[in-house]
């Protein structure tokens, strides 16, 4: 008897654990999106350490961004040309990758200033997300779109930064490609460009 007691108690503790991380943010869009812009803020201070930033910005990334459909389409019609294991070694590097480029870019900020204006429902599997970053004294209003990926309607996640209209996934699958053709093919180049830029 005391044997079942404790395993409906166990039981009753992980599922409470699991409910509560996979409801840590909103399923509405631009709910998400404003829980997102109110962490970020509380990381990026100007009394937090460069380390500290870039470790709970990483962590916030993994939670929040679609960090492998991000990958997969940066990698374009390529990814049908890599064999299992180099498609495998491509996803760990991007991952790397994607991270130290997503906390450098924002490490630097302190205190950003970004309200969430709206939300635009493409179809069942996209909605925008409009924002802006206010002005300052030294820097211009700046407009970011947010394109959520909303598949599972539970558990939004952020597959890319719309910034005055350039869209960031776009402009890293045209990077990516320009590498891979200026090597007539050759992805061993992208990996090594990947590798160097995480290393330095």
């Amino acid at each position: 008897m005391k044997k079942n007691f404790f395993i409906i108690v166990i039981f009753i503790f992980l599922t409470s654990i699991i409910t509560q991380k996979s409801n840590a943010y909103s399923s509405d869009p631009k709910q998400f999106i404003t829980e997102i812009v109110n962490e970020a803020k509380k990381v990026l201070v100007d009394t937090n350490t460069k380390e500290f930033k870039t470790e709970k910005l990483s962590k916030l990334a993994l939670e929040t961004v679609d960090i492998k459909g991000v990958g997969y389409y940066s990698l374009g019609s390529y990814r049908k040309q890599l064999t299992k294991d180099q498609l495998k070694e491509y996803m760990t590097l991007f991952e790397k990758y994607f991270l130290k480029s997503f906390t450098s870019r924002l490490s630097d900020y302190s205190d950003p200033k970004i309200e969430v204006i709206s939300a635009e429902v493409l179809n069942e599997k996209y909605t925008i997300v409009r924002s802006l970053l206010l002005a300052t004294d030294k820097k211009p209003e700046v407009k970011i779109d947010w394109r959520i990926y909303t598949k599972n309607p539970d558990k939004p996640l952020i597959r890319d930064l719309i910034i005055e209209g350039l869209s960031l996934a776009k402009t890293q699958k045209e990077e990516f490609s320009s590498v891979i053709e200026s090597n007539n093919g050759d992805f061993t180049k992208l990996f090594i460009t990947l590798k160097e830029f995480i290393n330095k």
